[in-house]
């Protein structure tokens, strides 16, 4: 790309920060034309499904809510080192559970905010040394807090580090969390504002996640650098109704390296930055 392509691209990457339209006089969505709502999830995509534990009083939380707000980092270097079912349960039900149903089955509630209650989003994961569960591919099933098994598969290794734009430090994660986004399910009540907003909304979800992993002693990172279609086609997915958009890793993790993951930052010294 040449300088003006690269400008031209950074200002249309700019437009999803702003509304999509003016406020148009007279234009209705399709909840308020009347029209179907769709279902606030995704069916099971398989025939059977794992539930999860809910003891959560069993994990070691630190209760300290300053304490987890600052010891909260991004971490690259895991352990490898097995996780538990009752660990994975406890973030899957920190950024997607749902608390309760508004109305008869208008939304959920649940444990991250949302614009219009509508958590357009859905959670796979690869999942790798977690005690009681093959390794493989699995889907998060929030309304029953269960998951299934889409597919045993036992080296990721290579799609994980693929999919993330070569970043293979997220093949040693345990649990490596895709997030879709299933767009008529904010479209149908915000139409063409929908978008925006839903930044902020994922945004919500990984933060929820990187409190939850530091207050049990886990560590992960945010990527917003997906290989889309890659993702798409693991987990069957449309690319056009559905599409994997965000990731994150989480595993075990270590003060012992600490010296490691501040040579993810080495250049800032080196360039002198």
């Amino acid at each position: 790309m040449n300088q003006e392509e690269i400008l031209k691209a950074m200002k249309e990457g700019r437009r999803i920060m702003h509304p999509a339209y003016p406020y148009e006089e007279g234009y209705l969505t399709d909840q308020e034309l009347k029209k179907p709502q769709p279902p606030l999830v995704k069916e099971p995509m398989c025939e059977t499904s794992l539930p999860l534990p809910l003891d959560f009083e069993n994990l070691d939380i630190d209760n300290d809510f300053l304490h987890v707000i600052n010891s909260r980092q991004s971490h690259r270097v895991f352990t490898q080192e097995k996780m538990n079912l009752l660990q994975l349960s406890y973030l899957l039900w920190c950024c997607q559970g749902v608390k309760e149903i508004r109305g008869k089955s208008y939304a959920t509630l649940r444990t991250v905010p949302c614009g219009g209650a509508r958590h357009p989003f859905e959670v796979y994961m690869t999942v790798k040394d977690v005690e009681g569960l093959k390794n493989g591919l699995y889907h998060y099933l929030p309304m029953g807090h269960r998951i299934e098994c889409l597919k045993e598969e036992d080296d990721l290794k290579d799609f994980i580090s693929k999919s993330l734009e070569g970043q293979v430090w997220a093949a040693k994660a345990n649990v490596v969390f895709y997030f879709s986004y299933v767009c008529y399910r904010a479209e149908w009540r915000y139409g063409i504002y929908a978008h925006r907003m839903n930044m902020a909304d994922a945004g919500h979800v990984t933060e929820n996640i990187y409190l939850a992993a530091t207050s049990i002693g886990l560590g992960g990172c945010a990527i917003g650098a997906v290989v889309e279609s890659l993702c798409n086609e693991k987990f069957s997915l449309d690319g056009e109704e559905e599409f994997i958009f965000y990731a994150m890793p989480v595993g075990t993790v270590s003060e012992k390296n600490r010296k490691e993951e501040k040579d993810f930052y080495r250049f800032v010294e080196e360039e002198g930055l």
